[in-house]
């Protein structure tokens, strides 16, 4: 008879849902059953957490019980924001349970800021951040006039918050643009003062992002899906979002799905695992271990370099609900969860060896 593997800890994922969902939450029924099973694999004892505002007494007293929380929890849904969640994940991190992603990482790498905070990477480009409404209102209408720009809310997913903008010319003295909003199929011509007032809520999350727009979107987008600091596969789509061209749009697709072992991608996969993650780590002050055991950075692709391979244009980093994934993520998600549980450092923010060397 085999001997019973060695269980290395208890830990939750947390996912939204309200009093009902959390009452019959298992983990062979939940969408996140391939998750739990390679938790259970390598030793890892694992239970649901699901979360809304009116349950979060008892989540954190679930929390306080566990060594660590998985969390995956999208910024916006439904009108309703992570503010609560954030606060209790600070509250539990600091008695000692392990969070990823914690929110102030959340913070660093999940929001578009950093998109300007890093756009002197090679995945960068020519990236506005603008603080306020008045600096908005100064500044856009000198880079329209480069050409179609791309503005991005600080924090939300699914498209919320980011529009395609370029100028018109107006009869009129009143400035005017076609705006495409990310989650519609048909654009809209309005005057500029009319779509900056669209913005005003966005400086709420404290600032607005303007990006100049990728031509080559229309050959779609792919993203990168990391554990830590190692890619754990990929995902490619001909995304319609932002496309004008109707023939363009109708061959929009579902992401597909392929293991980091894909040929076409592994001149990106060398990016993202000897350059872009380290220079990312670096310029945000972070630990690697600090790094979510699962993120994913999508990639629009930019001009052709001399040689004529292909370069690669940020676009986005999504932290905190990466989901769907690759069917090797699972698998490498729970290795990289025993490695910390087996570390004996939950909670700790305290560089390893390999993290100063890699600093």
């Amino acid at each position: 008879m085999s001997k019973p593997k060695a269980r290395l800890g208890r830990i939750a994922i947390l996912w939204r849902g309200d009093e009902a969902a959390r009452r019959r939450a298992t983990s062979e029924t939940s969408r996140f059953k391939a998750v739990f099973a390679a938790l259970a694999d390598v030793g890892v004892d694992a239970e649901p957490a699901v979360y809304e505002d009116d349950v979060l007494d008892a989540v954190r007293a679930q929390l306080a019980t566990l060594d660590g929380v998985l969390v995956w929890v999208n910024p916006i849904h439904e009108g309703r924001n992570r503010a609560n969640l954030d606060a209790l994940l600070r509250e539990v991190a600091a008695r000692g349970v392990w969070v990823s992603a914690h929110p102030d990482v959340i913070l660093k790498m999940g929001t578009k800021e950093v998109l300007h905070r890093t756009r002197t990477m090679s995945w960068g480009c020519d990236t506005a951040l603008y603080r306020t409404p008045q600096a908005m209102r100064a500044e856009l209408p000198a880079r329209l006039a480069t050409g179609p720009r791309v503005i991005k809310r600080n924090r939300g997913n699914g498209g919320q918050g980011v529009w395609k903008v370029e100028t018109l010319a107006s009869p009129y003295k009143r400035p005017a643009v076609r705006v495409l909003d990310a989650t519609k199929d048909a654009s809209e011509e309005l005057a500029l003062d009319a779509f900056l007032e669209r913005c005003l809520e966005y400086f709420e999350d404290g600032c607005v992002i303007d990006q100049p727009f990728q031509v080559r979107l229309s050959e779609g987008v792919v993203r990168c899906y990391m554990a830590g600091e190692r890619c754990a596969g990929f995902g490619h789509q001909t995304v319609k979002a932002l496309v004008d061209a109707p023939a363009a749009r109708a061959e929009a697709g579902r992401r597909l799905y392929t293991s980091n072992a894909d040929p076409r991608f592994q001149r990106l996969r060398r990016f993202m695992e000897d350059e872009w993650t380290p220079q990312l780590t670096s310029l945000l002050d972070m630990s690697r271990r600090d790094l979510p055991l699962i993120w994913d950075a999508d990639f629009m692709l930019g001009p052709p370099g001399a040689d004529g391979t292909d370069s690669y244009v940020l676009g986005e980093i999504n932290v905190s609900s990466v989901f769907p994934m690759p069917d090797e993520a699972p698998a490498e998600i729970a290795r990289r969860v025993a490695d910390r549980l087996q570390s004996k450092t939950l909670g700790s923010s305290r560089p390893t060896d390999l993290d100063m060397k890699c600093q």
